[in-house]
């Protein structure tokens, strides 16, 4: 930001982190008890006008008024805003938040003219490298898988991916962080991720398969028939994701190719791949009916312990045919 404040800043994009940090930067040249917090989702632009308005009591002088949520805004708060931006308080910065407002809305355009615009987005098909810069600016080096890794576990939003690096930089004290840094850490302070399971049924791993399977049912807070149930989801889920992928690739498909046309991103497309290649087309076929009569047994098609058929079912669809057979 510049030396001199301007009477408005729109700060948009889903990079929450960076934009908590624009906000904290004005509130610190301000002071936090000269800083005014509203929402969009109970604040017209009526109500953010009069508190860029209002007399400042105490403090530098100086007034901060955040909106966040802007996005909710119509056309009247909009309006209002743009007709205080004619003529803003001269002692007062208003810092209006959202996510999806565009450079061109009516809003973006009124803000432009007296203020400024910033906007933090992370690109989706880049949320790995930006995983790695954020753990760089913790001073914490992670390796580019790690760093997918952790997109894979957390998901897409920023911000939690973001808490999760916290988390992570803090418990490696500076020392570089691996996938098995990654993945003993996750397993350490959450429930075990599905993750674990469909791996190693990918990796045709009968003994982590199991072992992954009872752990996801001991730590369940469900019991463990709906626990069982769930987990037979993730797998029919998981199953027919890697057929659909096989199929792409008999067609000739990249993986990258592949990542687009699921609306997937590539790391993890790239590990469907993977698994694709280790079950013949026959197989996966097999595991799918296998799972469907594994549904019908759980909900009362068989005498025997939910957990156990759900055991029986994944030493099945897991272990080589030559082992099988043997």
């Amino acid at each position: 930001m510049a030396s001199e404040l301007k009477p408005v800043y729109l700060i948009v994009g889903a990079d929450r982190p960076k934009i908590q940090r624009a906000i904290r930067r004005l509130r610190d040249r301000i002071g936090d008890e000269s800083t005014e917090l509203l929402s969009g989702f109970d604040a017209s632009g009526d109500d953010a006008v009069a508190a860029c308005n209002s007399p400042v009591l105490f403090g530098s002088g100086r007034r901060l008024v955040v909106v966040t949520g802007v996005d909710r805004w119509k056309a009247a708060d909009i309006k209002a805003v743009a007709d205080y931006l004619a003529a803003p308080a001269p002692d007062t910065v208003l810092a209006l938040v959202g996510e999806d407002t565009k450079k061109g809305s009516a809003l973006a355009k009124a803000c432009a003219k007296v203020g400024e615009i910033l906007v933090y987005d992370v690109p989706k098909r880049r949320l790995a490298e930006w995983v790695a810069r954020q753990f760089a600016d913790r001073g914490v080096d992670a390796d580019a898988e790690a760093s997918r890794m952790l997109v894979e576990i957390v998901g897409e939003d920023p911000e939690e991916l973001a808490s999760e690096i916290d988390k992570l930089a803090t418990w490696s004290s500076g020392e570089p962080l691996g996938v098995d840094e990654v993945q003993t850490l996750a397993t350490g302070c959450a429930e075990i991720p599905g993750y674990e399971l469909t791996d190693a049924w990918g990796r045709r791993d009968v003994r982590r398969a199991l072992a992954a399977c009872q752990t996801l049912i001991e730590r369940s807070p469900d019991p463990v028939g709906r626990a069982v149930a769930a987990l037979v989801g993730l797998l029919v889920g998981h199953v027919g994701r890697v057929r659909s992928v096989q199929a792409l690739v008999e067609d000739g498909l990249s993986a990258r190719e592949i990542a687009a046309r699921l609306k997937r991103h590539p790391f993890y497309v790239e590990k469907l791949v993977g698994q694709a290649r280790n079950y013949s087309v026959d197989e996966l076929r097999d595991a799918v009916v296998c799972l469907a009569e594994l549904d019908h047994a759980i909900k009362g098609g068989s005498r025997l312990a939910v957990d156990l058929e759900l055991e029986r079912a994944l030493i099945g669809i897991t272990r080589a045919r030559d082992a099988a057979a043997a």
